[in-house]
């Protein structure tokens, strides 16, 4: 094993990372010592060991927890998305065909940095098996195409929130939070590209006063299925400010100007309706 290398690695992603181990001298003496007492075949796992202190948080949430449930969020996406495209005579429209394929490579890509920076780290996820239907409750969901955007676009203002709300967790981290901060920004435009798409077909809940932002906590879907997506999403209060009580701005508009974060645990309760195992 070329340790030097995968320090290389790892450095490319994090160029703090020496900082975060007690300087480069100090991090290679740890792991050397620590190599000469241990098997070969477990120096993966000490590695690994070794940065999850590294980058652990006082919270108790780790950056690579918080990576691992990225991961899972956009394996989720991925798969939605490629299961569309591939799915015959679900997207007829050449523009709409193209606009799901370009996300679809977008969400792909977000995969492939995502497990890379979590094989850096020495770990990794494995995609889960997910049941697009949630368990019946969208059995057409690759057959009606209005219902598909409307999952759709369900996903991606999760995403956009889930993002958001683990900004604490991994501040420490720079190069990550940066990269995090990328990732938002992409899902925040598909989520406004999804919703014009949808309130152009005007279906599903799908009507003329669906807008690219979320206004208070209304989907625009016709469902009480997405609630869970949308709640908190209501509020017009921000530090302690009441916005809506500005001039003539009104809640709407208050709600509307700011994103409301999820938590982990809210954000897993929303996947795992999609997930089979």
């Amino acid at each position: 094993m070329d340790l030097l290398n995968i320090f290389k690695e790892i450095e490319k992603i994090d160029p703090e990372v020496y900082d975060r181990l007690d300087t480069r001298r100090n991090a290679m003496k740890q792991f050397t010592n620590l190599s000469g007492k241990i098997a070969l075949a477990a120096i993966p796992f000490a590695l690994g060991s070794m940065f999850n202190k590294a980058y652990a948080q006082t919270s108790g949430t780790s950056v690579v927890d918080v990576l691992k449930y990225a991961l899972t969020l956009e394996y989720l996406e991925a798969a939605y998305y490629t299961k569309g495209v591939n799915t015959a005579g679900l997207i007829t429209a050449p523009a709409a065909q193209a606009a799901i394929q370009t996300i679809q490579k977008h969400e792909n890509a977000h995969v492939v940095f995502l497990k890379g920076v979590l094989s850096s780290l020495g770990t990794s996820l494995d995609s889960p098996t997910f049941d697009f239907t949630a368990g019946g409750a969208f059995p057409t969901v690759f057959s009606d195409y209005n219902v598909f955007l409307a999952i759709a676009q369900a996903f991606e203002d999760t995403g956009v929130r889930a993002y958001k709300g683990q900004a604490g967790n991994i501040q420490s981290n720079a190069t990550v939070l940066t990269a995090a901060l990328s990732i938002h920004s992409v899902e925040a435009r598909h989520a406004s590209h999804i919703r014009s798409m949808r309130r152009a077909i005007g279906q599903f809940g799908a009507t003329t006063a669906l807008k690219p932002w979320i206004t208070l906590n209304q989907s625009g879907i016709a469902t009480t299925a997405v609630n869970a997506t949308y709640a908190g999403e209501e509020l017009t209060s921000q530090a302690g400010v009441n916005i809506a009580a500005l001039g003539n701005i009104g809640a709407d508009r208050a709600s509307e100007s700011f994103d409301e974060p999820l938590s982990m645990d809210q954000v897993y309760a929303i996947a795992k309706l999609f997930i089979k195992a």
